[in-house]
């Protein structure tokens, strides 16, 4: 199929590339037509905080929405009046923003810090906090009412004072920010050093901007039809540039050994397709279906962001298996030109490389190596037993947003609290009094201000019918501390359950029904409900994992290897990450600042990880079986494997870890961190995994590896064009392999392995 494929984008090649002209213009027309706006969806059924909501939307419609703190600021001294927020000037321009605010539309209430109701004044004047409290949720407020409503407070600062924002309703930008220019510029160098050419070098390049393209419009119209987070065309960018590149560079490397093997470039590029392209399509479907896999969570805002970066990988898997191709057939034997520096190919001609030699070292000690890298792998793992997830405040806003210096601002005037306040809802029942209520609601607000980490407690808001009341609870930390996850946490397990209880057995009181919610309780929430379901959604993608290699390389040792292999890896990724973004170690050099590990990254990154780690595990070990088919030489086998696949996959991973690290220079923490640990999971897996602990693993199981039952064996299904790729396409003096393995389809040389032991039932290599 993928050498058809390939010999008719070679044979119109042109027609290829102009069609793929029109997709990419014709998508990005759509996009910017009917292409939606990207927000974030904190929604969250069957939580107590999404039950807060509902009874805010249901007794309280003016607090139903999420809102935006106005935060008002002057340099005066407070002492005489003169210049500060209480001056005639200032709070004549609040009143009037706020009347206009109060006017405009999707604005449901605005709460002046003067009152009526509680003043919301620092104690030295200097500060004052006014509240516009929109309609909707953040995901359905539109940005036109938020930049209404910011305008409004322009006279306030022609006043003299400064006026920031906060609040859920500030989205971050998602628009590019640079650092894809330079994850590129360093791509580009990267490609130099490996391909030796300019030409070899143009076309990775050409292809993966061709498929970012196409992926990131069909990003923007999956956002017209749902929510997809601020932080999702930058990381789809991130991982649709770095597998795009990675993709067509495994297909170009394999192309170019054919082209010096002397085959022409109409024969090359079906086989390289058939080979390396065959790899490219089993990795980049376990990617997109470890993405995909994030909907069984259930939680739109994960599953979204994983949508994002699965159409992107798509795109890729299309260009490689299409436009590339076409590209190829383009520059045809001229691929070479342009040279920057001498060529060096590792595989072929009997010749014995460096890889060879170390494969040869490892495989002699195999032990020694095998357990330093696992203990590396398991100490670098540590940190992350003290993983402790959540949602990033303002505070980690980059320096020059309205949000951060809000946040500076209340945080030093007011208190971290006031950040991120929680809300509170009671609901007492309706066959009490009024009287009875409020005595009730006040109780409550006493057990409630008496609860250690509560730094402040409002008084309660009853609701029309006058049988629920409202608190604003405000914590003593920053709603990204951990002391306010555990406030949370007590008032729904003790504190509000004890209420009640107390209740139930009073005369003049009625059992009250509470929760906690807010976008402080939301983000901790979240985090809960990611903790519980990541154990059996690794288990997941892991066992379909093991199950695509075992179909793929026919054996029920080696998936078990590379499921094994795969988890080091991942773990000591993740442990990396919490030493820097939670523990702060080496924090500043990144400029990020500590704090929880965003709720949904490790999740997020478990599946791409694991998925893009599955490319070089499949692309080594196809050469191995390749080799192993071929001679049935078990060491042997695996070094040449790695010798032929080292220098690519090695070059692979370093396009990979540049643009990765490039998306450091963006300023969403959560793309600082999901780039850091892409990066620092990719470099492990291409190094230590795959150089040392793969050969020395090899070298212990030796022929065991490819073991499998006889009766699995004959149930398990054979993928589309397996025989080509279990021959390996150019097996001895170049001729195209048969079905089983040896050239020609003739008879396997004395020794040798062959498809049919496999089917057998055989430990191949072994007699009978």
């Amino acid at each position: 199929m993928l050498s058809a494929l390939a010999r008719f984008s070679v044979r119109h090649r042109w027609l290829v590339i102009a069609l793929w002209l029109l997709a990419v213009a014709g998508a990005g027309l759509a996009a910017r037509g009917a292409g939606g706006e990207f927000s974030n969806d904190l929604t969250l059924s069957d939580s107590d905080s999404q039950a807060a909501y509902d009874t805010l939307r249901e007794r309280y419609p003016d607090m139903s929405g999420d809102g935006m703190q106005v935060v008002i600021h002057t340099g005066g001294n407070g002492r005489d009046g003169g210049g500060d927020v209480t001056s005639p000037e200032v709070k004549a321009a609040v009143a009037d923003a706020l009347t206009e605010v109060r006017d405009a539309d999707g604005v449901a209430a605005a709460q002046s810090p003067y009152g009526p109701g509680p003043a919301m004044v620092s104690e030295d004047g200097r500060t004052a906090m006014a509240t516009v409290r929109f309609e909707e949720r953040a995901k359905d407020v539109p940005a036109e009412s938020v930049d209404a409503a910011q305008e409004a407070f322009a006279p306030v600062r022609d006043a003299g004072a400064e006026v920031e924002f906060g609040g859920a309703v500030l989205q971050a930008e998602s628009g590019p920010s640079g650092s894809e220019a330079i994850g590129l510029a360093a791509a580009v160098l990267v490609l130099l050093v490996a391909f030796g050419s300019v030409f070899a070098m143009v076309v990775p390049l050409v292809t993966a901007l061709f498929a970012l393209a196409l992926g990131l419009s069909a990003v923007h119209l999956a956002a017209g039809l749902t929510t997809i987070g601020t932080s999702g065309p930058v990381v789809a960018a991130m991982i649709g540039l770095g597998v795009g590149i990675d993709y067509a560079l495994l297909v170009v490397t394999r192309h170019r050994e054919h082209l010096r093997a002397g085959h022409p470039p109409a024969e090359s590029i079906p086989l390289a397709l058939s080979t390396a392209g065959r790899s490219v399509l089993v990795a980049g479907a376990t990617v997109i279906v470890a993405i995909l896999s994030l909907y069984l969570i259930g939680i739109p805002f994960v599953s979204a962001l994983g949508l994002a970066s699965a159409l992107t990988v798509a795109a890729t898997l299309l260009a490689a298996v299409t436009l590339l191709p076409a590209l190829l057939a383009v520059f045809g034997d001229r691929l070479d030109r342009f040279r920057v520096r001498r060529l060096r190919f590792d595989h072929g001609g009997g010749r014995a490389s460096g890889w060879h030699r170390w494969t040869a070292h490892i495989q002699r000690h195999p032990w020694p190596y095998l357990l330093a890298s696992t203990v590396t792998l398991v100490a670098l793992a540590l940190p992350l037993f003290s993983l402790r997830l959540g949602t990033a405040d303002d505070g980690s806003a980059p320096e020059d947003t309205t949000q951060r210096r809000a946040y500076e601002l209340v945080t030093e005037d007011f208190g971290p609290g006031w950040t991120g306040p929680l809300v509170v809802t009671a609901d007492f029942g309706a066959n009490g009094s009024r009287a009875e209520v409020r005595r009730s609601a006040a109780d409550l607000r006493t057990e409630l201000a008496g609860t250690d980490g509560v730094a402040e407690v409002r008084p309660p808001r009853l609701d029309e019918s006058g049988t629920t009341a409202l608190y604003t609870v405000v914590p003593e930390g920053s709603p990204d501390e951990e002391s306010t996850e555990e406030l949370v946490h007590r008032l729904r397990d003790d504190v509000l359950p004890g209420a009640v209880e107390d209740t139930e057995g009073a005369e003049d009181t009625q059992a009250a029904e509470a929760h906690v919610g807010g976008s402080t309780a939301t983000a901790i929430d979240l985090a809960d409900r990611l903790g519980r379901e990541m154990g059996w959604f690794m288990t997941f993608v892991v066992g379909l994992s093991f199950l695509l290699l075992m179909v793929e390389f026919r054996s029920l040792v080696l998936p078990l290897k590379a499921a094994v292999m795969n988890l080091l890896s991942v773990g000591a990724a993740y442990g990396v990450v919490v030493a820097v973004f939670q523990w702060g170690w080496g924090a500043g050099l990144l400029g990020a600042e500590p704090g929880p590990v965003e709720s949904f990254a490790p999740i997020m990154l478990f599946a791409v990880l694991f998925g893009l780690s599955m490319d070089y595990e499949v692309f080594l070990l196809s050469r191995v079986r390749e080799e192993y088919l071929r001679t049935g030489d078990t060491g042997g086998s695996v070094r040449d494997g790695i010798a032929a696949t080292a220098r690519v996959i090695t070059a692979a991973a370093s396009v990979m870890v540049v643009v990765f690290g490039s998306f450091q220079l963006n300023d969403q923490r959560v793309v600082n961190l999901f780039g850091f640990g892409l990066a620092v999971a990719i470099a492990i897996d291409a190094t230590l995994v795959r150089l040392v602990l793969v050969p020395s693993v090899m070298a212990v199981l030796g022929k065991a590896a490819w073991w499998m039952p006889r009766p699995l064996l004959r149930l398990l299904p054979r993928l589309p064009g397996e025989a080509a790729a279990g021959g390996g396409g150019p097996v001895a003096g170049g001729l195209p392999a048969g079905p089983d393995g040896t050239p020609d389809g003739g008879a396997s040389p004395a020794g040798r392995p062959t498809e049919r032991d496999h089917e057998d039932g055989r430990v191949p290599g072994t007699r009978a």
